[in-house]
């Protein structure tokens, strides 16, 4: 069985280690674990990597979050992998620091990497794992809260649930959405 694991993020050492880039974050540690290394292919940067029988095609667009579609579009092409079997993983202004929510269809929330990708699917009916980022930042300052650095304070749980979402990712693959939802989105 094939996975499309693709983490949402923007590429430049800009946006390193920042709340938007957690699905960067996220594919980069679970490609790490299962041992393999992301090499630049079409649209993104491609990680292959193979656990209890079942295999990851892992994507990091290099499209920029806002067309990220694009990268979608053609590796679930190129791969012939169903959209049920993909998994975007992406942040969340409206979950608090750290929540995790498993999604098997929904809304955009407003966020442009999933309205992109909505847009080049025709549908909003595909697996989602969103990072709660918190909205702790004054009036006006949302674009700079969502591109700043996490804080010291914050790494700690950032590490702890990255490590979460791994599991998810495995629960995923080997149980499946309705499973993966009713285990993880109580954590």
């Amino acid at each position: 069985m094939k996975f499309l694991i693709v983490g949402l993020g923007n590429l430049g050492m800009e946006y390193d280690a920042t709340r938007h880039n957690i699905g960067f974050d996220v594919a980069d540690s679970f490609v790490m674990k299962h041992g393999g290394k992301f090499n630049l292919d079409r649209h993104a940067y491609k990680a292959e990597v193979k656990w209890k029988g079942k295999t990851f095609v892992v994507i990091k667009p290099t499209t920029f979050m806002n067309l990220s579609g694009k990268a979608v579009r053609y590796w679930l092409d190129k791969e012939k992998i169903p959209v049920e079997n993909m998994l975007v993983i992406v942040d969340d202004l409206a979950l608090p620091l750290g929540t995790i929510r498993v999604r098997a269809s929904g809304s955009d929330a407003g966020h442009n990497g999933l309205k992109n990708i909505q847009l080049l699917l025709l549908s909003d009916k595909y697996p989602r794992l969103r990072f709660g980022i918190g909205s702790e930042f004054a009036k006006g300052q949302q674009i700079d809260f969502v591109l700043g650095n996490w804080t010291p304070s914050e790494l700690p749980v950032v590490k702890e649930r990255i490590m979460k979402c791994m599991e998810v990712i495995e629960c995923f693959a080997a149980q499946g959405i309705n499973q993966t939802m009713t285990l993880y989105n109580k954590s």
